[in-house]
Parts: structure tokens; C-alpha cells; sequence
């Protein structure tokens, strides 16, 4: 999968959470608005067991891989 394929996906997923998450999608609330405030908060080890599972599965390639990881480890430090 390129570059720009896996960014398009991360971005579809992430979409779909904050969609999910604020509920607008649909429940008519009958012209009020509801509030609702999530906070996700992920560990490094959890963020880099997840882009290694994508890895395994073939979803991003060893390059693709070796810059995301790199990029987490900095961000982290």
C-alpha cells in the first residue's frame, strides 16, 4: 500500500471515531444540541504494537513502517 493510500485510510478511520464520538450521525435530538467531550489517550507501547500489527498484516510497507516508527520514538523523547 503507498504513502498516500495508508494516509487516506488513517484518515477514513479517524473520521469514522470522531464521527462516532460527537454522534452526529443521525439520533435526532429534536433541535437540541448535545455536547459531548472524549478524550483518547494512547501509550507509545500501544501506538507501536499497533502500527507493527498493521506491518505484519501488510497494510504499510517496511518503509513506511521504519519513518512512522522513527517519527513516534521522537515524539515521545
Amino acid at each position: 500500500m503507498n504513502h498516500s493510500r495508508f494516509l487516506a485510510v488513517l484518515l477514513a478511520f479517524l473520521l469514522m471515531l470522531g464521527v462516532n464520538a460527537c454522534g452526529c450521525l443521525g439520533g435526532g435530538s429534536g433541535g437540541e444540541a448535545k455536547v459531548q467531550s472524549t478524550t483518547r489517550t494512547t501509550t507509545l507501547g500501544q501506538e507501536l504494537e499497533d502500527l507493527d500489527n498493521a506491518h505484519k498484516k501488510g497494510i504499510i510497507s517496511d518503509e513506511e513502517y521504519e519513518s512512522k516508527k522513527k517519527e513516534l520514538l521522537e515524539r515521545k523523547e
